[in-house]
């Protein structure tokens, strides 16, 4: 069997069973092990698997997106402390973007009654939250709604984030990491996102401990875009010296 025969065979095996390892592989082929991690590399480097400790995985396993209601009872503590801390960092006046997500979601739910501000969202379930505050002036973007986050994505939410200027971004992302920056699973919504980091004169990444270190398929900006990071106390000090060291300043709540 070719190199290439073999590697096409290696990644059936992975995303029928999710995970491959190098031993049962070199007996499953009838290789040395050294043949199977060449087998790897190539595919890893490919993009269509990712290299883990002993085999690997394949990408659209490791880039699974969990959908909203799932993602609203993870870390939930950790996320309700994030969302209290950011209500610091809302301005006295102007205009704010919320992005998607279930931590931001949060934040959204807790502005509290006395607020005026104008706040600019591309999130159906936000904009839900926030069509009743009485202070608050909102402006829903529009565009494709992707079922799995209710958020509007493509051309339409792109050309509404180029015409406006924020005051203050509240972002969220599905990982974090100074190597690799903020990035999600999803292109389309991946570009929302930059558009509205473009948008904003400050940016401030909600997001908890859990995604520090994760890596998805879109990226959508660096670390060094970020101006606030808001976090949980779970994110080691020695990361957020790391991240510090990049110029973001980092809260642990």
């Amino acid at each position: 069997m070719y190199a290439p025969e073999r590697q096409q065979e290696i990644l059936r095996l992975a995303r029928d069973g999710g995970r491959v390892d190098v031993v049962s592989l070199a007996e499953h082929f009838q290789v040395t092990a050294e043949t199977i991690r060449r087998d790897l590399k190539s595919l890893d480097r490919a993009g269509l698997v990712r290299r883990v400790h002993g085999g690997a995985i394949p990408v659209g396993r490791f880039d699974f997106e969990p959908d909203l209601a799932e993602r609203e009872t993870t870390a939930a503590d950790e996320k309700a402390r994030i969302a209290k801390a950011a209500l610091a960092e809302l301005p006295n006046e102007g205009t704010v973007i919320v992005d998607a997500g279930s931590t931001v979601a949060l934040f959204a739910g807790s502005l509290p009654a006395e607020l005026s501000l104008t706040v600019v969202t591309h999130s159906l379930p936000i904009a839900a939250r926030l069509a009743d505050h009485p202070g608050i002036q909102l402006h829903l973007v529009g565009g494709r709604v992707r079922h799995r986050t209710r958020a509007a994505v493509d051309a339409w939410a792109l050309r509404a984030y180029g015409e406006i200027r924020a005051d203050v971004l509240f972002v969220a992302a599905n990982g974090y990491s100074v190597e690799h920056g903020l990035t999600t699973p999803d292109l389309a919504e991946a570009a929302v996102k930059r558009a509205a980091m473009a948008a904003a004169r400050r940016v401030v990444l909600l997001a908890d401990s859990s995604k520090y270190g994760q890596e998805h398929f879109a990226r959508f900006g660096g670390m060094n875009d970020v101006d606030l990071l808001i976090t949980d106390s779970r994110l080691s000090p020695e990361n957020a010296l790391a991240i510090e060291r990049g110029g973001t300043e980092v809260v642990r709540a």
